[in-house]
């Protein structure tokens, strides 16, 4: 809160004269822009952040999905594998 001081000179003539000194700054106007500009500030932070943790989640899913594909190939290969050995064994 500024704090303000009053200065009455009374002359010998009789006329008055009064200061007000005030201390202090109001700053209301800067102290809105920064209120502003750190709320935009937390707005980027939430989105960045929020779009590394989707590229997580989509770098998680590719490697389920090739661990997937390996597994189905590895099936595919051991059925090949015994259907060889089936063919050898009739003849």
């Amino acid at each position: 809160m500024a704090e303000e001081r009053i200065t009455q000179v009374d002359s010998p003539s009789g006329t008055t004269h009064t200061t007000v000194v005030s201390d202090g700054s109001r700053g209301g106007g800067a102290t809105w822009l920064i209120l502003v500009l750190l709320v935009l500030l937390a707005g980027v932070a939430i989105w960045f952040f929020s779009g590394m943790n989707n590229s997580e989640v989509a770098k998680d899913n590719a490697v389920a999905e090739a661990a997937s594909d390996v597994g189905n190939a590895a099936n595919q290969v051991g059925d090949a594998a015994q259907k060889a050995a089936d063919n050898v064994g009739n003849r």
